[in-house]
């Protein structure tokens, strides 16, 4: 299969601080891929790098056969990058239908579509967005993500905060979209385990390199070497 995103040697950061030294990942299409370590190693830079939200001071991107090194993000979103921010970003002035036809684009998702992914948010749908919950707040950065609909969506610890209830709702969700297919994923999960359920390979990250690749399903199967590289319980 050939490979829809190919990123070599990035070395990336904030200003004249460099968070990811000589990083290189390939993602197929539909593929699913998993970034873990500790906190602090470079995770969620990485994310930002690809969404071109960082200062790139070395390396090359390629997107589906298209160098989009220094692509504006927005025209990035536009090819086919979706983007879930750790932070969720709700907007207090805009109800939950406003959030996900403000970044509509013409393709298979759609809102009849998301709300039947995430029923609760058709129930929401006349909320604001400071009047839902983490986890509703959550399922619509998901949905909105979708709505755009990528052929990649970059995933910023979805499960940060929420409810052991929604953790299992979501984890379901995620599960049969990535099975689907239909888009590729790259998780980046503090619980290791969640991120390995999701996806197919993984990479770890220390100090900003990558220190270990493997099938995710592998990294399941050796408790003791995925304690010892993410120090998870």
């Amino acid at each position: 299969m050939p490979e829809m995103l190919t990123a070599e040697g990035l070395t990336a950061g904030y200003g004249d601080s460099i968070v990811l030294e000589d990083i290189s990942i390939q993602l197929a299409e539909g593929g699913s891929l998993a970034l873990l370590g500790r906190n602090g190693v470079g995770k969620t830079t990485l994310l930002l790098t690809l969404m071109g939200l960082t200062r790139l001071q070395r390396g090359s991107i390629v997107w589906r056969g298209a160098e989009i090194t220094r692509m504006p993000t927005f025209r990035r979103a536009h090819a086919g990058l979706g983007w879930v921010p750790q932070e969720r970003f709700m907007f207090p002035s805009l109800t939950v239908e406003e959030h996900l036809t403000v970044v509509a684009r013409p393709g298979a998702w759609d809102l009849k579509r998301a709300y039947g992914v995430f029923p609760r948010l058709e129930e929401r749908k006349r909320n604001l967005g400071n009047q839902l919950s983490g986890g509703e707040q959550q399922m619509v950065a998901i949905a909105r993500a979708l709505m755009t609909n990528p052929k990649l969506l970059l995933l910023d610890e979805p499960m940060e905060g929420l409810a052991p209830i929604i953790v299992q709702e979501l984890m379901k969700v995620l599960g049969e979209l990535v099975r689907a297919g239909d888009f590729a994923v790259i998780v980046v999960e503090q619980h290791a385990r969640l991120a390995l359920e999701l996806t197919s390979h993984a990479i770890v990250l220390d100090r900003g390199r990558i220190v270990h690749r493997a099938a995710s399903a592998e990294l399941l199967a050796d408790p003791a070497t995925l304690d010892r590289l993410v120090a998870v319980a």
